[in-house]
């Protein structure tokens, strides 16, 4: 495509979006005004689905397919980073890391002692997602990041042994598929894909909000495995990749 077929296209699609996004802001409510249907309508449908976290009954039972959209994106852009940080013909792949200054005495005590409370943070994040802050997409990226604290506080070779990626490549497929099936269970039951079809439970308890919890242990599940399999792709490129 030459450059003017690209500023043709571009073109198009900005007056394609402009005519769409313009009337949306110039049709917002006021600012600092009282009048909010939308924050009144998720408010309502999340109470009356027993979610206390509205912004868990947002992201996974209201708008759920939106949900998806996103896993879906992290999960192909975890496959493209992978994909591009192969090795290339004019590089190889070293059997040994090269050995690196050691962390300090204190440094390793810390990030010893912080890794196991990182993932019961993570863990927690995710489960109470529906009830409180957080849920899966920030308890994910916890529970992704903290085995790498294995490697701060420590060696590459431990943390290749902590995390082995043919299993978290596994999990992340998981996590996706989980999600999926949660939603075509809606379709079985009779009802839309991805609708909240399960017992809502008692308002405020753990068990309660239906597929709200399932959704987000799903993607718990599918962001913690897809942040340690890039950040993975990445420590080889670094550590292990020289030019031939």
């Amino acid at each position: 495509m030459n450059r003017r077929a690209r500023l043709v296209l571009f073109v198009v699609g900005a007056a394609a979006v402009a005519w769409l996004f313009v009337p949306a802001v110039l049709d917002l409510p006021e600012f600092g005004g009282t009048f909010h249907p939308y924050r009144d309508a998720a408010v309502a449908a999340g109470v009356a689905h027993a979610t206390a976290n509205i912004v868990s009954a947002v992201n996974y039972d209201q708008r759920a397919l939106d949900t998806l959209g996103e896993e879906t994106i992290l999960l192909g852009s975890v496959i493209g980073a992978a994909a591009l940080l192969r090795p290339s013909e004019e590089e190889r792949e070293q059997t040994e890391v090269p050995e690196g200054g050691r962390p300090l005495e204190a440094v390793r005590l810390v990030g010893h002692l912080l890794l196991p409370v990182t993932l019961l943070i993570g863990v927690d994040l995710v489960v109470h997602g529906g009830l409180t802050p957080g849920g899966g997409f920030q308890g994910g990226v916890v529970l992704g990041t903290a085995v790498h604290l294995l490697y701060l506080a420590g060696r590459y070779p431990a943390l290749e042994r902590l995390r082995p990626v043919p299993l978290f490549d596994v999990g992340e497929a998981v996590g996706t598929a989980a999600f999926i099936a949660l939603g075509l269970a809606g379709v079985a039951a009779g009802g839309a894909f991805l609708a909240n079809v399960l017992p809502l439970g008692t308002f405020g308890s753990l068990l309660s909000g239906g597929t709200v919890p399932l959704l987000s242990a799903a993607v718990g599940i599918e962001v913690a495995s897809g942040v340690v399999v890039l950040l993975a792709a990445f420590f080889e490129q670094a550590l292990r990749v020289e030019r031939r």
